[in-house]
């Protein structure tokens, strides 16, 4: 494994965003390294304020043919009005995400003579570190949280016998409700998320090697001990009829087991995914600063320099955050993943899907996680069920509906007054093709049929109720919305509804794609796919406007703020693929003026926002502007401890950064592979292992001054192979050379064989 594997820090965390993340997908927290008062803040995914609520405006079926009529008419304000009262959810809102609380460990005698501090995070073992040496002795502390026995483990150490003294408690300020000892060495916190909300229960139990513990209030006590070891487990209602049975059982687990054991069976755990990829890059300034503390070669960034280093250790920073906050049976990654200190947090943390909770996926087939992706399948299928009503009751339409955001109940109905978010039913769509992406990573037919092509399906089928005929007889959404920006009417004032916004249609046409493909793999639905067929040709089509620029809406309207941080039109370059510089040129270059406007009007100022920007100009092939944006992203939207900054803090940017810098360097999209299809001058030479492309591959890069020296494919099933080069390639395959067809000038086409392993190198 390489060395830059790790996060690190002189000093302890002053505030939040310097705290280090850990988390086993469902239960985690933030550690501050603060040597006589640690704070370690806990979060598990579950915590949610209040329970599932019946918000369906009854008044919207009335109004929305009338609303429909105005947009058709050019009546943009009238439409509004009526929509903001007719669409606007009753309640309006549903309950935030929360903490779980804090674990406070109060060490006594702990003031003197500190030296060699270090906080650690060990990217490659998941292990938190705080090691210093105070008044002549050494101090170390581990903490980590195991997927394999479902507890946070916290390990004190110290230089010299008997030598810790400390008190342990759990608090939950200022919604604390319960804390009850449990004997000697236990301790649990009991409480419910609000009147209808989960109930949940944190407990803990101390063990010490020498010395004493006893309780004293709700305190834990611990004297004169050699060793100290927390085990704390938490779990709620959402999945426990009774948590605290839950918990008592698997903290007895774990402490039976032994820390070693634990901790062992942990990084093991942790290896078998984190260890799928290396990921190393030199360049001008490569190991300047490789020896620096985490924060401090950050600032250097900030202030201009060029660290390939933190390049690849942000990468696989990204890859860690996802193992922390999504594993098979957690709930997927919300706008924080599961690290938030807040009781009301921005946009109540929840899982905004017309772009922040796909961006959180996008690294999950390509970086080797697949599994992480599976805690997205499990909400849309709970999506599925609450959407069909949804769908049905609001809207008279067959399949599922979801809007822009959901919560821990898959609620289904518009959130919020902010109608220029809310009034958009394209969400259930989006997330739909995500299955459909694990499909054509994994070629999983049983995936297929079982779970993609069924939620596909559904989704297809409510737009083809959903949609209606404009004037010109192309179908199209509506009342939507293009997410959150907004348009200049004829009257001069703001608009934001309309009729067929780009976005809802390159969705619908990828979707409706998409099913078409399934089914015919499937030999399913010959009668449904002629009905796909059909729409499909009445979609309208992308339209270029006077600047060079690809359409936001049906018509050309003034931008009140040309530099908006979504994008959403161009969802056809990325995550789409309906634009492509080498089959749609002309929308290719369309694309590229969009990108240009955005950024000389101030867009790419949030961190998710640049990270999707990141990957626009890679799938551009715009190597060094791909970079730019790279290096954007860590000056201005990174945080010390690397989490991303929206402002405030949102994940989505750290995995779509992450997703970037991977698409910078293997492509799969449009049936072909590309290898190192925007590779910057700013990383001359690096190595890449273990990057998963669709069509069943695994790949390998390697790359000095500038270009490929050798690549390995890897093939996981039996197919045809595309590659998409600009220059003369050799295949090899166990030492004999492997005939590629010229099915192009710059595409090569061979045979895979399942299980086989294909050198290709330049000729």
């Amino acid at each position: 494994m390489p060395d830059n594997n790790k996060l690190w820090y002189k000093a302890p965390a002053k505030k939040w965003t310097e705290a280090l993340p850990f988390g086993n997908g469902r239960l985690g927290g933030m550690v501050f390294g603060k040597m006589n008062e640690e704070l370690i803040q806990l979060n598990e995914d579950s915590i949610w304020y209040g329970g599932p609520m019946e918000r369906m405006n009854a008044d919207l079926p009335t109004y929305l043919p009338k609303i429909r009529q105005l947009l058709f008419a050019g009546e943009v304000e009238e439409a509004q009005y009526l929509a903001k009262m007719a669409f606007t959810s009753t309640p309006k809102y549903a309950g935030p995400y929360q903490p779980l609380g804090d674990l406070f460990l109060w060490l006594a005698d702990h003031e003197g003579d500190v030296r060699d501090y270090r906080r650690e995070l060990d990217l490659d073992s998941g292990l938190v570190t705080v090691q210093y040496h105070l008044n002549g002795v050494d101090y170390r502390r581990e903490i980590f949280s195991s997927a394999v026995d479902q507890v946070v483990a916290v390990r004190l150490t110290c230089g010299v016998p008997g030598g810790l003294r400390l008190g342990i408690t759990l608090g939950r300020r200022p919604f604390e409700n319960e804390v009850t000892m449990l004997g000697q060495e236990s301790l649990v916190m009991n409480g419910q998320c609000g009147p209808d909300g989960v109930r949940y229960s944190a407990l803990m139990r101390v063990v010490a090697e020498g010395g004493g513990v006893q309780k004293v209030g709700d305190f834990i006590s611990v004297e004169g001990a050699d060793s100290v070891t927390v085990y704390l487990a938490a779990a709620t209602t959402f999945r426990h009829e009774d948590p605290q049975q839950v918990c008592a059982e698997q903290v007895a687990a774990a402490a039976n087991k032994g820390y070693e054991r634990v901790r062992a069976a942990h990084i093991a755990d942790h290896q078998a995914l984190y260890r799928r990829q290396t990921f190393e890059l030199s360049g001008t300034e490569a190991d300047v600063a490789d020896d620096m503390p985490t924060d401090e070669r950050l600032k250097r960034v900030k202030d201009g320099a060029h660290d390939p280093g933190l390049v690849s250790l942000y990468y696989q920073f990204g890859r860690y955050l996802l193992m922390g906050c999504s594993r098979p049976g957690s709930l997927p990654a919300n706008l924080q993943g599961i690290w938030n200190d807040q009781f009301k947090p921005p946009w109540e943390s929840n899982y905004t899907i017309n772009i922040n909770l796909q961006m959180n996926y996008w690294p999950a087939e390509v970086c080797n996680l697949a599994e992480c992706h599976e805690p997205l399948f499990d909400l849309v299928a709970r999506l599925r069920e609450n959407g069909r009503k949804t769908a049905r009751e609001l809207y008279n339409c067959g399949g599922f509906v979801a809007h822009h955001n959901t919560n821990l109940w898959a609620d289904t109905i518009m959130n919020g007054i902010n109608t220029r978010a809310a009034i958009w039913p394209t969400g259930g769509a989006w997330l739909a093709l995500h299955l459909w992406e694990h499909y054509r990573f994994g070629g999983s037919l049983e995936f297929l049929a079982g779970y993609a092509y069924p939620a596909l399906k559904e989704a297809a089928e409510f737009f083809l109720d959903y949609m209606v005929p404009g004037p010109d007889g192309r179908l199209v959404t509506g009342p939507s919305v293009s997410p959150e920006n907004k348009y200049r009417t004829r009257r001069g004032n703001i608009g934001y509804l309309s009729m067929g916004p780009s976005m809802d249609t390159q969705i619908i046409e990828t979707l409706f794609g998409s099913c078409l493909e399934a089914a015919s793999l499937l030999h399913l639905d010959e009668s449904f796919a002629k009905r796909l067929q059909d729409a499909l040709s009445r979609l309208p089509k992308p339209q270029i406007g006077k600047h060079g620029q690809l359409l936001e809406w049906l018509e050309e309207y003034e931008e009140p703020e040309p530099g908006h941080r979504h994008i959403s039109h161009l969802f056809a370059l990325h995550p789409g693929e309906l634009i492509t510089a080498e089959k749609t040129p002309e929308l290719a270059r369309a694309a590229k003026r969009t990108l240009e406007r955005r950024l000389d009007n101030g867009g790419g100022h949030t961190g998710w926002s640049r990270a999707w920007i990141i990957n626009f100009w890679a799938r551009l092939g715009e190597a060094d502007k791909a970079y730019e944006n790279v290096h954007a992203l860590l000056r201005y939207s990174t945080n010390p401890n690397l989490f991303d900054e929206h402002p405030p803090f949102q994940i989505d940017g750290n995995f779509g950064g992450t997703a970037g810098i991977a698409e910078m360097l293997l492509q799969s999209h449009s049936g072909e592979i590309r290898l190192l299809p925007a590779l910057p001058a700013a990383w001359p030479s690096g190595r890449m292992t273990g990057l998963r492309a669709r069509g069943g591959m695994e790949v390998d890069l390697e790359w000095r001054d500038g270009r490929l020296v050798r690549a390995l494919l890897g093939a996981s099933r039996t197919g045809v192979c595309s590659i998409r080069t600009g220059i003369p390639l050799a295949i090899e395959c166990a030492g004999e050379t492997v005939r590629a067809e010229a099915a192009e000038r710059t595409l090569l086409r061979f045979d895979m064989r399942q299980g086989h392993q294909y050198v290709i190198t330049p000729q």
